[in-house]
């Protein structure tokens, strides 16, 4: 049946603003109502319904940019009323159309879904030299000596870094995934780091050499301008709202950009933030795993309902693993990474969910 679902996932997309029948589906897929519903969920991880309403109000989103008038997009996408559709929408990405088509905020993409992508994966293209050349021509300041780029992880600070692709102002990694194992209350001191350490179970000396040294220009310099390089699904989130969360605790006063972009195709979306409110939600999120009560921009919002929804003892990957844990393990794996693109999770992650279930 596996080999069905692409098919059921296209004829979703065909019909996507049309009035959704899981019997019309049905009828097109020659299987049952509650046959095609439950392997759609079996394979992919979420309800044909929850894939629509994803879909529906991601793609909206570039009509809006467009200022096209809410009521026009509501009806196109089948909604009964603007209302029903702001509602949806809200339900997403935590504000209301209005509020997005005002304030043009990133939001975490809800691509097409794709079964069994080719072995190479979908990583960031060779773009990158092209999309930064026209960051440099809207915003040239962000180029010079006074500015820190924080980019997320390893390989993206060393092709930063070796390239110069931010012309001469300074590069550090942030190597973490704070998605995952307790934290603290202060960051990046002695307590945190003994505690992060625990949770990844390497040693102390090790943490420090992999993640806090390599900070050091965060820690030691001063710049008028900080440069937040992270993706949107919510492992790169997590680790914004926590350097967020750091910048607002060492009192940083400069300005704070943030460059958001997909893992898949580095079209980078560039947003001046303004601090003063994500420590509080770090402390709820990250550390009491709660909802936040500050209102945040859609990416987050979207990160953190998927990063407390991971929390839950029988979270949606957990129950995919469950039902697929016949698969051998690197069949699995290569399927985590294909339905579960939002949350951004490596093969550490998931190698421990998947020893866990098993």
């Amino acid at each position: 049946m596996n080999e069905y679902i692409q098919p059921m996932i296209d004829w979703i997309e065909e019909n996507i603003k049309n009035k959704f029948s899981l019997e019309d589906l049905a009828n097109y897929m020659g299987y049952s109502p509650y046959y095609c519903s439950f392997k759609f969920h079996q394979v992919t991880g979420i309800s044909i319904r929850r894939y629509i309403l994803f879909r529906r109000v991601y793609l909206s989103t570039k009509d809006l940019a467009n200022n096209r008038k809410i009521i026009d997009i509501a009806f196109e996408y089948n909604y009964s009323s603007q209302e029903a559709y702001s509602r949806a929408f809200k339900t997403v990405f935590g504000v209301s159309p209005r509020e997005f088509q005002l304030n043009q905020m990133p939001v975490q993409s809800f691509a097409k879904l794709t079964i069994h992508q080719s072995e190479d994966g979908s990583r960031m293209n060779n773009s990158r030299e092209t999309e930064v050349e026209q960051l440099k021509n809207n915003n040239m300041e962000l180029f010079d000596r006074d500015v820190l780029n924080i980019l997320n992880g390893q390989l993206m600070y060393d092709e930063f870094s070796n390239k110069k692709l931010m012309g001469n102002s300074d590069y550090v990694p942030f190597n973490e995934a704070m998605c995952v194992n307790a934290t603290t209350e202060f960051i990046f001191d002695e307590v945190f780091i003994q505690t992060r350490a625990s949770g990844h179970n390497v040693t102390v000396e090790n943490y420090s050499n992999m993640v806090i040294k390599p900070l050091n220009n965060l820690f030691r310099k001063n710049y008028n301008y900080i440069v937040l390089w992270f993706g949107e699904d919510m492992f790169c989130q997590m680790n914004l709202l926590t350097i967020l969360a750091y910048l607002e605790q060492s009192h940083y006063k400069g300005k704070v950009f943030f460059n958001s972009f997909r893992e898949d195709e580095f079209k980078v979306s560039q947003t001046e933030l303004t601090l003063g409110s994500y420590y509080s939600v770090y402390e709820e999120v990250l550390i009491n795993h709660l909802k936040p009560t500050t209102k945040l921009m859609p990416v987050m919002y979207q990160a953190i309902e998927l990063f407390l929804e991971m929390q839950t003892e029988n979270n949606a990957v957990i129950t995919y693993i469950s039902k697929n844990k016949h698969l051998p393990t690197s069949e699995l794996l290569k399927r985590l990474f294909e339905v579960f693109p939002t949350i951004g999770y490596g093969d550490t992650q998931y190698m421990k969910l998947i020893d866990k279930t098993k």
